[in-house]
Order: structure tokens, then C-alpha cells, then sequence
């Protein structure tokens, strides 16, 4: 299977509160996650939503082949997001949606997850700390269901979303809302945005 993947984005003035991370990192993160997707062999197009400006402009000047940034005027939630960005895709399509927030995402692992989602009609990779989830996915005519948030590994498994049997270690798993959790994230090799923004902090 070649998968949309779908990329909600929340503005980076608005992303990462409980990191204390100023607006470049939380674009970093979110870039990173983006890149390792697009090199994933399994994703045939990433979907990228976001009402930020700064970051759609980077992605168009950088990586516009097989992405599609939608923009959000007024950012109104994650699910929201989705929706537009369902939207734009076939449901004959196997679908995904991946958080923006795995600054050390390799492509390896997520293809791991998405080779995976190919055995079940729904499935959903939870994270490793804090029970929400990462990755939700749905086969090709199959509904997508998400209820991201938090405590949302066990609201995915209550609509009937099978868990993916992803190793803990997995960098998938890995996401990044506290300075502890990118702490964790750095120890199994951050993406060259992130680590560019931690080394030079004030560029």
C-alpha cells in the first residue's frame, strides 16, 4: 500500500506550551516529523494542515513534491484538521494520521507501523509515556475514526481501532510535549531541524 498521510499542524506561536519551546523549535519538531514522512517508502503524499504561515512557506520552498499543505484561517482543533484534509482524499486510499510532534521519527519506523496497518482495517500506534496515541490509520474504503487528546489510546481502542504491536523503543512512539520527553527523543537521534534549533537557539 502507498498512504496519505495526514499531518495536522497547530501554529508554532500555539504548539508546545508544557516544552516552554519558542515558535522555531515547535517548527523544527513539526518539520522534522514531516520530512521523515515524506522519506518513508510506503507514504505516497503527505497532507499537510496548518495556520501557519511560516511553516506552509518552508515546505512550499523546500519539500513541495508529494506534499499538500492546507491552510487553516482559524485553527478550530485536531479534529477539525482531519476532517479538512479527509476531505481531500479518496476514500479508496489507505489513510493515516500522524502528529507533528516526533522529532526523531525515522522512516524505518514508521514504515514498520504502516506495513502493520495493512493486516486490520483500523489501527492505531499509542505513545509510550502518557497513553495518547501517535498514528491512527484506516484501509482503503474504511471510515477514519480519531479521537486524539489526552488519554486517547484507550478512546481508540473503545471504537474499535486495533492497537499496532510497535516496539516501545520505536521512535514512533517517541513524542515530544515536555522537556523530559525531548530529553527521551534526543537520546535516539533528533532530525537535523530540531537539532539545529537547540544548538543555535537565538538564530
Amino acid at each position: 500500500m502507498r498512504w496519505q498521510v495526514i499531518v495536522p499542524v497547530k501554529p508554532a506561536v500555539q504548539a508546545k506550551t508544557r516544552l516552554d519551546a519558542d515558535p522555531r523549535l515547535a517548527r523544527a519538531i513539526a518539520l522534522d516529523t514531516i520530512s521523515a514522512a515524506l522519506e518513508t517508502l510506503e507514504v505516497d503524499r503527505v497532507i499537510v494542515v496548518t495556520g501557519d504561515v511560516r511553516l506552509a512557506t518552508e515546505l512550499t520552498d523546500t519539500v513541495a513534491e508529494r506534499v499538500t499543505i492546507i491552510s487553516e484561517p482559524e485553527p478550530t482543533g485536531i479534529a477539525a484538521a482531519i476532517a479538512l484534509a479527509l476531505d481531500q482524499i479518496a476514500e479508496s486510499a489507505p489513510r493515516a494520521v500522524l502528529l507533528g510532534d516526533l522529532p526523531a521519527l525515522t522512516p524505518d519506523d514508521l514504515g514498520v507501523a504502516l506495513h502493520a496497518a495493512e493486516r486490520v482495517a483500523r489501527g492505531f500506534v499509542p505513545d509510550r509515556d502518557t497513553g495518547g496515541t501517535t498514528l491512527v490509520t484506516a484501509a482503503p474504503d474504511t471510515e477514519l475514526l480519531s479521537r486524539f487528546g489526552d488519554g486517547s489510546a484507550a478512546r481508540h481502542a473503545a471504537l474499535g481501532l486495533v492497537r499496532l504491536h510497535i516496539p516501545r523503543d520505536s521512535t514512533l512512539r517517541r513524542d515530544v510535549d515536555t522537556r523530559e520527553q525531548l530529553d527521551a527523543a534526543a537520546a535516539l537521534g533528533l532530525g537535523v531541524r530540531t537539532r539545529q534549533a537547540l544548538q543555535n537557539p537565538d538564530d
